[in-house]
């Protein structure tokens, strides 16, 4: 295991890219044969176990992490084995919170809208508030369950094994025990989402419209942003259209090795978000314009071309992929 710790700017920007490093400090666990990650949020293990009795503190399955009782705000309490055989989402919030406050009030209205429609589904609040009456004023609000909030081994736990770096999360498990994955608590609440259970990760092959919690995840082509005087309503389907099979090559390359995508796959409209994203990083208004974003490394990498073909898009991502495109500063 070989432990990788940004505390000031590293040399290069591939570790943070690669690993997902949001803020700093991290300290992430990685297998040095594989790269791949045995423990994602390092900074809890070391305080949470500081003789390394847990070592090599890889991940364990859910089922045995949540384990032991858990509470309605009623005040009934049943064993976390009543969650065998449904899905679970992982609500990590707090009350201080004003986002986390919310979005709690549309996920209660969504939790009460698949329950009523017969489904086997459970949420399981775990907190980050700072003391035991706030966590009870909030969860008084909640209809689901929550880990009891003295019991700081396992919320911590918790927090580790999705490696949670701040609040206002949600992680869906399908079913208990199956390994999961989280992202934005505000794409897991999309209504069609919702009416899928059991549910699949769209973004493991799918194009995004681009969003600002996406585009912060790591590097994303983006293509294209129009100008604003495009009037072309099915120019977005169609690049979307050509985009996809190359998302969805990439993302099964990468799959094989059981590793996370490099790159992210967005396609953008005529909205303030496009504008917005324009102004921010300076593009021209020239179109078609295919361009990887890296918000982290505050990069640009940008081709303007007569057409957005497939094998000039692949090129394009082939040469980034390589270290072979010319960052232009944002």
């Amino acid at each position: 295991v070989v432990a990788v710790a940004y505390p000031i700017a590293p040399p290069s920007l591939k570790l943070w890219n690669k690993y997902r490093v949001s803020n700093i400090p991290s300290l992430i666990f990685i297998d040095a044969s594989t790269g791949k990650v045995v423990c994602r949020n390092g900074l809890l293990v070391i305080r949470d176990d500081p003789e390394g009795l847990e070592f090599p503190w890889g991940p364990k399955p859910f089922s045995e992490v949540v384990a032991g009782p858990l509470l309605r705000s009623n005040g009934q309490s049943l064993d976390s084995a009543a969650l065998e055989g449904s899905h679970v989402g992982v609500y990590f919030s707090a009350h201080w919170c004003p986002p986390c406050r919310s979005l709690t009030r549309v996920l209660v209205e969504s939790y009460r809208k698949i329950k009523e429609a017969g489904q086997k589904f459970e949420i399981v609040f775990v907190s980050a508030d700072r003391s035991e009456d706030s966590f009870k004023q909030y969860f008084s609000e909640m209809p689901w369950l929550a880990v009891p909030y003295a019991d700081e081994a396992r919320r911590s736990r918790l927090n580790r094994l999705y490696g949670i770096q701040g609040v206002h999360r949600t992680v869906r498990s399908q079913p208990v025990g199956s390994i999961c994955r989280g992202r934005e608590t505000t794409q897991v609440l999309d209504s069609e989402s919702f009416r899928s259970i059991p549910w699949t990760w769209r973004r493991s092959s799918k194009c995004r419209d681009p969003g600002a919690a996406g585009l912060r995840e790591g590097p994303c082509v983006v293509s294209p942003p129009p100008p604003a005087d495009s009037e072309d309503d099915g120019e977005k389907e169609a690049e979307k259209q050509l985009i996809q099979p190359i998302a969805e090559k990439i993302i099964a390359k990468y799959k094989a090795k059981e590793e996370e995508a490099p790159l992210l796959f967005f396609v953008a409209g005529e909205d303030d978000m496009t504008d917005s994203l324009r102004d921010y990083t300076n593009l021209p208004e020239a179109a078609p314009l295919l361009t990887i974003l890296d918000m982290s490394a505050r990069a640009k990498y940008v081709m303007d071309v007569e057409e957005i073909t497939p094998e000039i898009v692949e090129a394009f991502v082939s040469d980034f992929l390589a270290d072979k495109l010319k960052p232009e500063p944002i």
